[in-house]
């Protein structure tokens, strides 16, 4: 009796989530400016608590010397600490230029470097622990430029379910244009090493109110609860950071 009144499951399933064309090319292809060959690589520092001014200091005097210096294809995005979320934290994103041929120039050259070789041996002494991650940037997404300030930076980072990195690639290149009005979006990754199905999406915002204020500004526009929607069920883990940048970072 109530088969007639209820389309099977396969039906319902249908009608509410959109189908992904199979595709028979990696994520990296598929996703990333093609024209472009920028790799990423972002640093997470667990930093002693009584030596994160220390650890700061140290960055300052060492890291914009690298980014400056054209021997080394690479430039230094943003360094930042974390103000909410995991405490003591340092955050480094690197932008290398000719992708994984000028990481590999940049890490065989510094070993050359008695700077820094010195620099990590003290920095050493300062972390509890340290991971990193190598990522590309979404072609769809601006890429991240320096930025007068001040402002706060939140990291939201989004581990997706395995399969799923292309459906959410094809719903936030058409939800990007939601959240450009006050020009918050700095830039959109996703890992290629480290852990995988990860996604960084990193925003720009006057204070917390300007955050909360612009967030709450593209639910007023048709179309964004639509990418919430589809996107929420290929979530697994998600987490946000908010950050402030320290005196050597281009996005201030």
């Amino acid at each position: 009796f109530l088969s007639s009144f209820f389309p099977p499951g396969d039906l319902i399933f249908s009608l509410f989530v959109r189908k992904v064309d199979p595709r028979k090319d990696t994520h990296a292809n598929l996703l990333t400016k093609n024209e472009e060959s920028n790799l990423y690589k972002i640093q997470f520092h667990n930093v002693k608590p009584e030596c994160l001014d220390a650890y700061n200091k140290l960055c300052e005097d060492v890291l914009p010397s690298i980014h400056a210096d054209k021997y080394y294809p690479c430039e230094l995005v943003g360094t930042w600490n974390t103000w909410y979320g995991e405490q003591d934290q340092a955050v480094h994103l690197w932008r290398y230029r000719g992708g994984y041929p000028a990481l590999t120039e940049v890490m065989n050259k510094l070993k050359q470097n008695q700077e820094f070789t010195a620099y990590r041996k003290e920095r050493g002494k300062m972390l509890m622990s340290r991971r990193n991650q190598l990522l590309l940037e979404f072609s769809f997404w601006n890429e991240p430029v320096p930025r007068e300030g001040p402002n706060i930076y939140e990291l939201r980072s989004y581990q997706l379910r395995p399969g799923t990195m292309i459906e959410w690639g094809n719903y936030w290149a058409r939800a990007i244009r939601y959240r450009q009005h006050n020009r918050e979006a700095v830039g959109g990754f996703f890992s290629q090493i480290g852990n995988l199905y990860m996604v960084h999406h990193l925003w720009a915002y006057k204070d917390l109110q300007s955050r909360e204020d612009t967030r709450n500004g593209a639910w007023q526009q048709e179309g964004w609860d639509e990418v919430v929607y589809y996107t929420v069920p290929l979530i697994q883990h998600m987490d946000s950071r908010i950050m402030i940048p320290t005196k050597a970072s281009p996005l201030k």
